[in-house]
């Protein structure tokens, strides 16, 4: 069994058919790619896993356990973490404050421990803000933990994002466009810091880019979504030379 499993998941907006028969197994540990034009699909794709729409028809799974018709919060409490393609970071917060809420989803004391400060809930905010260090430091934005976040660079922004994402402990991981915005100089550090987070928290992790070399260089197996519709699947390799591909996609982008 699959760690992450989609069966035929299709979707309607209306008239317009947005997914169609989107399949996925992912294994725990495997980093996996979507990639296709804009408009392709590719977000809705996420949108769907996540609960925020409920699929018009198919399956979603994490670990056997069925995620169709489950509140977003709750599917992330089960393991399954994202950032999205358009930041949503809270304005007044600092960046330490950020990933310190982020974990509240994982918290063992209750709200009579909450009301009477009791030793149980003081160990807790230890371990949480402990833990909240310990995942900028991996993210190398802890040295912003007091400043708004919005104060702070955009390709900082970026990985306050993810390192909250990563404070629910989650057993699968979905980055949408985690290096829009940013440099040539941002891209290259951020594959180091998905290899980093990869090897240390042995995440599962599917990813929607653009960049096709970060795609390229961190992917095993990759999906072209184009209309809603899977077109391709394969390796880096078998991506690069599908002349689907290259007519629906790569014949119009950048690989480097």
């Amino acid at each position: 069994m699959a760690l992450l499993e989609v069966s035929n998941m299709t979707h309607y907006f209306g008239g317009l058919r947005a997914v169609d028969s989107y399949s996925l197994a992912i294994d725990p540990g495997e980093i996996r790619g979507l990639i296709g034009p804009n408009g392709a699909g590719k977000t809705t794709v996420f949108n769907l896993i996540t609960g925020i729409h409920v699929p018009s028809e198919g399956r979603v799974s994490l670990n056997g356990r069925s995620l169709i018709g489950l509140r977003p919060h709750r599917i992330a409490a089960l393991g399954l973490g994202r950032t999205f393609q358009n930041m949503l970071l809270w304005r007044h917060m600092t960046v330490l404050e950020h990933v310190k809420l982020a974990h509240y989803s994982q918290i063992s004391y209750g709200l009579m421990s909450a009301f009477l400060g009791s030793r149980k809930l003081s160990r807790e905010e230890i371990r949480i803000e402990e833990n909240a260090l310990r995942l900028l430091e991996i993210f190398d934005v802890a040295h912003y933990a007091d400043q708004i976040v919005t104060n702070l660079p955009y390709g900082a922004q970026r990985r306050v994002e993810m390192a909250r994402a990563m404070a629910i402990r989650p057993k699968v991981l979905l980055l949408d466009e985690p290096t829009a915005g940013m440099t040539t100089e941002e891209m290259i550090q951020m594959i180091g810091i998905v290899r980093r987070l990869h090897e240390q928290f042995k995440v599962a992790i599917l990813l929607i880019e653009h960049r096709l070399k970060f795609v390229m260089e961190l992917c095993g197996r990759i999906q072209t979504l184009v209309f809603g519709e899977v077109i391709a699947e394969g390796t880096p390799y078998d991506i690069k030379n599908n002349p689907k591909v290259i007519e629906a996609y790569l014949g119009r982008e950048d690989i480097t």
